[in-house]
C-alpha cells in the first residue's frame, strides 16, 4: 500500500516538474517575441555609414557592437553573402548602427569608428572589419578594446591620420553621432546584437541566411 503510495507520489512530482519546465519555455519564448519586434518602422539611416546603392529596393540594417562575438561571427558568415549576392547588384543597401550593450570599450569603440566614418570615411569599412577581427578568440570579454589597440588597428592605415583620431578618443569628440545611434537602437527596440531590420522588419535569427534571402526577395517583389 505504501509503494503504491510512493508510486503515485512520484508520478505526479514528475507531472509537476514537466508542467513546470513547460510553462518556462513558453515564457521564455514570449519575451523573445516581445524583444524582438517583427515589424518596425523603416530606419532612418541618413548619416550612417552605408554601402550599395542609395536607391536600393531593399534597406538592411545591422545593430552591431565592435565588442560582441556574434557581431565577429556574421561578419564573417553572414555579410560577404550579402555583399556577393545583393549589395554589389545593387539590390540592397546596407547600413550599420552602433550598439553600446558593452559599456566603455563599446562606446570607445564606436566613437573611433565615427571619428574615421568622418574624416576618412572611404577607410571606414576597412578600419570596421579590421576593429572586428582584432576581438580575441578567447576571453572576449575582457579588456582589449582600448585607444592603444585602435592605434595599433590604423597604423596599417596611413590615410588615417592617427594624432587626429587619438584626439577624437579622448575628447569623444563623435559622442554626438554615437547618441545618435543609441536613439535608432531605443526606437527600434534593439535587444540583442546583431540585430539584422529589413526594410523595417526584424529577422528573428540574424544566421539564418534563407530567411534573409527570403525578406529580401519579398522586399524586391513589393517594389515592382
Amino acid at each position: 500500500m505504501n509503494q503504491k503510495k510512493n508510486s503515485t507520489m512520484k508520478i505526479a512530482v514528475v507531472l509537476t516538474l514537466v508542467v513546470a519546465v513547460l510553462v518556462a519555455v513558453i515564457a521564455v519564448f514570449s519575451n523573445k517575441q516581445e524583444a524582438l519586434p517583427s515589424d518596425i518602422k523603416q530606419i532612418d539611416v541618413t548619416g550612417q555609414p552605408s554601402l550599395g546603392e542609395q536607391d536600393a529596393p531593399v534597406k538592411i540594417v545591422e545593430f552591431g557592437d565592435f565588442k560582441c562575438p556574434a557581431c565577429k561571427a556574421w561578419g564573417e558568415m553572414i555579410y560577404p553573402k550579402l555583399v556577393a549576392d545583393y549589395i554589389e547588384t545593387g539590390k540592397v543597401q546596407f547600413s550599420f548602427v552602433n550598439v553600446l550593450f558593452h559599456g566603455k570599450e563599446s562606446t570607445l569603440g564606436s566613437i573611433a569608428a565615427e571619428s574615421v566614418f568622418e574624416r576618412n570615411p572611404d577607410a571606414y569599412w576597412s578600419f570596421h572589419h579590421a576593429l572586428f577581427d582584432a576581438q580575441p578568440v578567447e576571453n572576449h570579454d575582457g579588456l582589449w578594446i582600448t585607444p592603444e589597440k585602435i592605434l595599433e588597428i590604423v597604423s596599417g592605415f596611413p590615410e588615417i591620420d592617427q594624432v587626429l583620431l587619438k584626439e577624437d578618443m579622448e575628447q569623444q569628440a563623435t559622442m554626438e553621432s554615437v547618441k545618435k545611434d543609441e536613439d535608432l537602437v531605443r526606437e527600434a527596440g534593439v535587444a540583442m546584437t546583431p540585430s539584422i531590420v529589413i526594410n523595417g522588419e526584424m529577422i528573428e535569427d540574424p544566421f539564418d541566411y534563407e530567411a534573409i534571402q527570403a525578406a529580401i526577395e519579398q522586399g524586391l517583389k513589393d517594389k515592382n
